[in-house]
């Protein structure tokens, strides 16, 4: 599967904004840096990066961002600097909150953008841990009229691909919705859509948690070990519901993204004012399991296909 050609850059960092300098001496490269002009230069909206301008000169390209000062959510999950604390439970909810609802506006009318790379490096965090989607550069037109999906060349980052798209091309707003679940999945786990230095079995995130998937005691083995007892075990349940249906290998199986924000408002509201919930005592399957589940109500299933 291709991905971005790889740039000469330089990051600048000067008081609130960021400074990419680009060297372009591929023609690919133009196209991705002239898609990503295209759509941040005209799109505005609280979760996506703001592009504050640009300039080209020659093979010299440079683009002019706002500046994100907590970096991105994948170093907050995965380096082990110690500059990057991992993430709180209630942080991971406002985390993939801000994200869907960038994703939902790209995929509104009359916007139908697809983004086609939603993954944990590209959502940015400002100082107030507010998320915000970047790198525009894969992004695709979303299919007109009664057409159902684009076909293009398969790019992206293996590991959040949606499978119908890895293996035919075609392109539609549910391929970002499961690339949404993939990275849900990351912030209920701690772990990375791909890690080569793990066991085989377990390089891949979403083949190794399928099994941990199927029922309520299982989920709670495989939650990132460093939140301790921030969470309820029903929210983590909760989550690993939302991420599930994400992940639906039937397309339209799949909720929209603004039925996945409505589900992570209220799981939000969980976290902050939480009720009173039992323990989990039993081993029901997540396919038909109740959490009080409001989920119906605006548009997710109570049933889920199973992972």
């Amino acid at each position: 599967m291709a991905g971005t050609t790889h740039l000469f850059l330089c990051f600048h960092q000067c008081f609130d904004f960021m400074a990419l300098t680009l060297t372009c001496c591929v023609f690919s490269v133009v196209v991705v840096i002239q898609t990503e002009i295209n759509y941040l230069g005209q799109l505005s909206h609280p979760n996506l990066v703001k592009l504050i301008g640009y300039c080209v000169e020659d093979e010299q390209r440079l683009l002019v961002y706002e500046f994100m000062h907590k970096g991105s959510l994948e170093n907050h999950l995965f380096s082990r600097n110690r500059d990057f604390k991992p993430l709180s439970w209630i942080l991971r909810i406002k985390v993939a909150l801000d994200a869907a609802k960038g994703l939902a506006f790209l995929h509104s009318d009359p916007v139908k953008v697809i983004y086609r790379d939603i993954k944990a490096s590209n959502i940015l965090l400002d100082s107030d841990f507010n998320a915000k989607l970047s790198d525009f550069g894969l992004a695709r037109d979303g299919p007109m009229g009664e057409t159902s999906y684009v076909s293009t060349r398969v790019m992206g980052t293996f590991g959040y691909a949606a499978p119908e798209y890895v293996s035919t091309g075609h392109l539609n707003a549910r391929s970002d919705v499961y690339s949404f679940g993939v990275v849900l999945l990351e912030l209920l786990c701690g772990r990375q859509a791909l890690d080569h230095t793990r066991p085989a079995k377990e390089q891949n995130l979403v083949d190794w948690a399928r099994p941990y998937l199927t029922s309520r005691r299982k989920v709670l083995l495989i939650v990132d070990t460093r939140l301790n007892s921030q969470y309820k075990p029903e929210g983590a349940v909760r989550l690993a519901s939302i991420a599930v249906q994400c992940l639906s290998f039937e397309p339209k199986s799949r909720p929209t993204m603004d039925q996945v924000v409505r589900a992570l408002v209220q799981l939000q509201d969980s976290v902050v004012k939480p009720a009173n919930v039992d323990q989990i005592k039993d081993t029901k399957k997540l396919v038909g399991l109740k959490v009080e589940d409001k989920y119906q109500k605006n548009g997710l299933n109570r049933k889920t296909d199973g992972l």
